[in-house]
């Protein structure tokens, strides 16, 4: 692969792409989707514990090669951070430019999440001082493990865009390597520890992924269909040797999990979603170009990472009213009245972001709104005109 000018890739060099803005927002939606809709909780004499329907009806694994897609998010945050680190030294800026830029909107909301979810529970433990109280805020603050690694990943990009310049792609193959070896020590020779390092090395190979996505883009369509079909049967051999499970997801039957720590199937997870998202690249821009979409595409951009963020936030205040004001305690198993409730939960944690927007993240809240108006001034439009 050699480096590709933007010009080749139909993208302007101060011009965002439409495609990239909507899988980064809709791989941070569909984790919010997944966590609202498919988590069962189980209140045990220690607190609640999260589990999913996997652990019932394990022949839906399938889904979660589809639906797991921080992967994904790692990728094109690489191909993003190549841009603007461009940009960054095209206008004379540095490390310290663009550092600030990437972490100023993570860090704030992050560290203000869990001030305020600290601060709850040093009230409620001094009150009432329950004892499911510590393991319900560390539920409701675990999804930010992801906002860390970002990070981190952020403070190495212009190390590792420069290393992936000089040595294109043998720097994702050494990362890819690095992150086997780790699985070898860890399931081979029983250093459960070095698990933990490939949080390091897997979603570094993810992000440096990312910078070849305007080569990838111009390249012939079948080396998609070979990445789509590569990533596929590297998955089903890793999962056929009976060490990694088949579920991309944490299920409690399953002996470990494939991301907690990350292991070599994550690889192959994110070489086959790319390989799907760019044989997908041609249909979705020419969706794209519909006003009506180019709208919900950029509400989707500004209030993503908010609806990440603050998502468990919410779903822990409908779980509040109903669990503990209402007094009902929803299935533990996934009933068919469990799966009939899956709307009602989703919308109820829906109308609940309201309100923690309106504390954490204003102004997106009232971006949302607009975008909402002119959707349907929009749609009014259309019906009057039909």
């Amino acid at each position: 692969m050699t480096a590709t000018a933007p010009a080749e890739t139909g993208t302007e060099p101060n011009r965002r792409d439409p495609y990239v803005d909507l899988l980064r927002a809709l791989s941070l939606c569909v984790v919010v989707l997944w966590h609202w809709g498919f988590t069962i909780i189980a209140w045990t004499p220690h607190g609640p514990e999260p589990t999913s329907p996997l652990q019932w009806t394990y022949g839906l694994w399938p889904l979660t090669w589809l639906f797991q897609v921080l992967p994904l998010f790692f990728y094109v945050g690489g191909y993003a951070h190549l841009r603007v680190w461009d940009k960054v030294r095209a206008n004379g800026g540095g490390y310290g430019v663009f550092v600030a830029g990437r972490v100023r909107r993570l860090a704030i909301p992050t560290g203000a999440l869990i001030a305020v979810w600290l601060g709850i529970f040093e009230v409620v433990k001094f009150f009432w001082n329950p004892d499911w109280m510590w393991r319900s805020v560390i539920l409701i603050l675990s999804p930010l493990w992801f906002i860390g690694v970002y990070l981190l990943l952020v403070l190495i990009a212009p190390v590792m865009i420069n290393l992936h310049r000089r040595w294109g792609v043998a720097v994702l193959v050494s990362l890819g390597g690095i992150a086997c070896l780790i699985d070898v020590g860890r399931f081979h020779l029983g250093i459960d520890w070095l698990g933990w390092v490939n949080f390091i090395f897997v979603f570094a190979f993810c992000h440096q992924l990312g910078f070849f996505f305007d080569d990838l883009v111009a390249l012939p369509r079948h080396v998609a269909w070979s990445l789509t079909l590569g990533g596929l049967f590297g998955l089903a051999g890793l999962i056929l040797s009976g060490v990694y499970p088949a579920s991309m997801v944490g299920v409690n039957t399953d002996k470990i999990s494939n991301m907690g720590p990350p292991n070599f199937t994550i690889i192959m997870l994110v070489i086959f979603q790319a390989g799907v998202a760019e044989l997908l690249r041609p249909y979705a821009l020419e969706w794209l170009k519909k006003p009506r979409v180019g709208i919900f595409n950029a509400l989707l951009n500004r209030v993503s990472l908010p609806l990440f963020l603050f998502h468990t936030t919410a779903m822990a205040l409908v779980i509040l009213i109903v669990v503990i004001i209402l007094r009902y305690r929803p299935p533990s198993e996934p009933t068919l009245l469990w799966w009939a409730e899956r709307p009602l939960w989703v919308g109820a944690a829906l109308l609940m972001m309201v309100p923690v927007l309106w504390v954490f993240s204003r102004k997106d809240l009232w971006y949302a709104f607009d975008s909402i108006k002119l959707l349907r001034q929009d749609a009014h439009q259309n019906e009057s005109s039909f």
